[in-house]
């Protein structure tokens, strides 16, 4: 059983015990629950966690868990129409309204409830996560001198070589800028690159947390089609032409969601057109960590080939880890570099220097490229389990690519399919699918469902969820 499970079970549980005692009344010691319930104490920990924070539970150090005291009943809730009045004022002065749907990232982020496959998960199922080589590396990171006082603003030393040598090329440590995670990088990025009611290009699809980025900002994501070999770049430079645009937001290693490759012709063409435009490229490498076993020389970031300062680097070590190691970096060259050290510093001061040291001690551990090699064979299993599972219960869903990297693969639905429908349908079938729509900055050539396979336990929830998606199926086209 997974521990989020076992922890929302003993929850519910305790909470349908709460009335055998009166407020203030002491609940059993976490020992008694252990042995009552044959579960660990961390579930306990969590489970009781859990109902304080629904105000149900109070928890004394070293005294025990105590039932709250009754609520005093509660006041009307007070006027708060007139936000709608105050956030939607931002359309009288902004060209572009900062409303903001975060649905295709919450997707991601949310827990499914018990019982469902997570198919729709961003992240490593704790099973491939190198969680005793972290809990290692922060311990001796604490030990450090100096680990717990103050970093420099761009980043601990030692790491942003690190991050340097990865990207390779004429990138040298003092252009490369630690962030924390790869969201918030890309939030910098686009931050310094274009001002509110600026448009900036994007890959279409595109990773929906980017759009809703862009958006937030005041931005105006303007789609470019990306297809077997990447994004079109003539589509690029017409687009370029077309809007003005100071800024390109691209993954080319994987892409997220269709998992494509740049190809070795389009990327000399990628900077080429981006420069003649006097623009920006965002290359987001978010997933270079996450390369498959059968995968081959991959190419290298567009920034190594970069000498003109034309393209912004942002790479994490967030999805090869867990999702809470949020450590990334920022590299780029020229006067560039300063606008974005200064926002960075602005809106978040610095990366947590534990955290920091904790990554240094981390890559630098012999422990470090065995994770690496054992998420590349099992991604590769997984991947090939779901795509045989795939066509042989789900022909009529379209499947065009077969990545050698990532996490996912990105299926089209039948023609006139309902997408929203299919979502809904899966899930009472068991089995929560990440729809396609938010990754469209405008309409969507068809219906799509992205399908994760590094946040289920293995190949045989794998093997499961493709057939409650049958089933999800039968119910919609009959």
């Amino acid at each position: 059983m997974h521990e989020r499970s076992s922890v929302t079970e003993l929850a519910n549980s305790l909470r349908g015990e709460l009335n055998r005692y009166s407020p203030g009344g002491k609940l059993p010691s976490s020992r008694a629950l252990v042995e009552r319930h044959r579960v660990s104490p961390v579930t306990v920990s969590r489970a009781l966690a859990q109902l304080a924070a629904e105000g149900l539970v109070v928890t004394r150090p070293g005294a025990g868990a105590f039932r709250a005291q009754l609520r005093a009943e509660t006041a009307a809730p007070g006027d708060t129409s007139w936000q709608q009045v105050s956030l939607s004022a931002d359309g009288a002065t902004e060209s572009v309204p900062r409303s903001v749907d975060a649905s295709g990232v919450l997707a991601t982020l949310a827990a499914p409830p018990p019982g469902v496959i997570e198919f729709n998960s961003g992240y490593l199922h704790a099973s491939l996560q190198p969680e005793r080589a972290m809990a290692a590396a922060l311990a001796r990171a604490g030990r450090r001198p100096g680990a717990w006082g103050r970093p420099p603003v761009e980043g601990v030393a030692e790491l942003r070589e690190w991050f340097a040598r990865g990207i390779g090329g004429a990138i040298t440590a003092a252009e490369v800028l630690i962030s924390a995670g790869g969201q918030s990088a890309l939030t910098t990025a686009l931050r310094a690159l274009a001002p509110p009611g600026a448009p900036v290009l994007v890959e279409s699809p595109t990773y929906p947390g980017m759009l809703a980025i862009a958006r937030a900002a005041g931005l105006r994501p303007v789609p470019v089609p990306v297809d077997a070999d990447g994004v079109r770049t003539d589509l690029l430079a017409a687009a370029f032409r077309a809007t003005g645009a100071r800024v390109f937001v691209c993954q080319p290693l994987f892409q997220n969601p269709t998992g494509a490759v740049l190809s070795a012709e389009r990327r000399p063409e990628v900077l080429r057109v981006a420069r003649e435009a006097g623009a920006f490229v965002v290359e987001d490498d978010f997933v270079r960590r996450l390369v498959h076993e059968d995968a081959g020389p991959l190419p290298r970031p567009l920034a190594t080939d970069d000498h003109d300062g034309v393209v912004v680097h942002v790479c994490s070590l967030t999805k090869a880890t867990s999702p809470s190691f949020r450590v990334s970096a920022l590299a780029a060259r020229g006067p560039v570099l300063d606008r974005l050290r200064a926002i960075q510093v602005v809106e978040s001061f610095f990366v947590p220097r534990p955290l920091q040291e904790a990554a240094v001690e981390l890559v630098g551990s012999p422990a470090w490229p065995r994770h690496l090699s054992g998420v590349a064979r099992e991604l590769r299993v997984r991947r090939d389990t779901l795509a045989a599972a795939l066509r042989l219960w789900l022909p009529e869903l379209a499947l065009p690519h077969i990545p050698a990297g990532g996490y996912h693969l990105w299926l089209r639905l039948p023609d006139g399919a309902d997408e929203s429908a299919m979502v809904s349908a899966a899930l009472r079938a068991g089995v929560a699918v990440a729809s396609g729509r938010p990754y469209f900055s405008a309409e969507p050539p068809a219906g799509h469902i992205r399908l994760s396979f590094a946040g289920v336990a293995g190949v045989a929830e794998i093997t499961e969820g493709v057939r409650r998606l049958r089933t999800a199926c039968d119910e919609l086209f009959g």
